[in-house]
């Protein structure tokens, strides 16, 4: 398969922590520092969640360009933070990743598979 030079290349996708990371920056809005977005994600999936696997995935976001950050200046009793915030282009692959998730759902039937559980 030759790629075509006139259209831009499809993206590969997000990961599905990579996309739970993403929307938990989100959902923390402008306090989405590491810890948060672990506590949020711990929230909302009931899973135990380390929080290197949260700054190795923002950092991988952060590289593809999917998110930014910048280092809040400590406050009082309030440490120096590293906060981060999705980029359009992380809300695009976003939807993306959302819109083929619907396709492959659509027509699916799980009941016949569910009797048994």
């Amino acid at each position: 398969m030759t790629a075509n030079p006139s259209k831009p290349p499809e993206s590969a996708g997000l990961g599905s922590f990579e996309e739970q990371v993403l929307l938990a920056v989100i959902r923390t809005g402008d306090d989405g520092y590491g810890m948060r977005v672990r506590r949020e994600l711990e929230r909302v999936t009931g899973r135990n969640i380390t929080i290197g696997s949260v700054y190795i995935t923002l950092d991988r976001l952060e590289a593809k360009g999917l998110v930014t950050s910048a280092r809040t200046s400590a406050d009082g009793d309030s440490p120096s933070r590293r906060v981060f915030s999705v980029t359009s282009t992380g809300a695009r692959a976003l939807a993306e990743t959302r819109a083929t998730r619907d396709k492959l759902w659509a027509g699916v039937n799980l009941q016949p598979l569910l009797r048994d559980v």
